[in-house]
């Protein structure tokens, strides 16, 4: 492993415990206020971010899904908290079917060498080996397009090492995001508010 994958790893990892703290604590700043059970407090602060919020926010996907900073299992659900269930979804949608596609094309550039700085050695050792069988790969591509808590993001990079074509990618992609968003969604937000019952 040569010294700048160290240092790149080192980087992502210092990003993502800041990304996880802030989203934390965004989490709780918005739990205090009832921004998650309060539909007028919602709508209040919604006004606040202008009209150029749902374009930030799909950047703020974008970003997450190439560079694994903040967990997109913590993001997910705050589009549909600020914005609303369908234009959260929607937006939710876009940022992480665009960051995806640039992981495929980012791994097809640029190669192995990228990949491997983005995950840790144990993971990138876990996943490499599957490449050796194109249609083996392909079956664990789709399958966890369409559950969540799978690595998809680096499955995406992985996707672009292999010989998968293009339109495959795209349709398994499209075809499973869907699901994984609603999971990701509906879940936590139903955590938050299991928890917030409680006090």
């Amino acid at each position: 492993m040569n010294i700048n994958t160290k240092q790149s790893r080192l980087i992502i990892n210092i990003l993502n415990i800041l990304g996880i703290v802030g989203t934390i604590i965004f989490i709780i700043w918005a739990w205090r206020r009832n921004l998650f059970t309060d539909e007028a407090v919602m709508k209040y602060y919604l006004g606040k971010f202008g009209p150029g919020a749902p374009l930030f926010f799909i950047v703020i996907q974008i970003i997450q899904t190439v560079i694994p900073i903040i967990p997109g299992a913590l993001t997910i659900p705050l589009g549909i908290v600020v914005f609303g269930h369908v234009p959260g979804f929607f937006y939710n949608f876009i940022g992480i079917m665009i960051g995806s596609v640039m992981n495929y094309f980012l791994a097809k550039k640029y190669g192995r060498p990228l990949v491997r700085s983005l995950v840790s050695e144990k993971q990138y050792q876990k996943y490499i080996g599957k490449l050796e069988s194109s249609e083996g790969f392909k079956k664990l591509f789709i399958g966890s397009m369409f559950f969540p808590v799978t690595p998809a993001d680096f499955l995406c990079y992985l996707a672009g090492l292999s010989n998968m074509k293009f339109k495959t990618f795209m349709l398994a992609l499209s075809a499973g995001k869907p699901f994984t968003l609603l999971s990701y969604s509906y879940g936590l937000l139903f955590v938050i508010r299991i928890f917030n019952s409680f006090f």
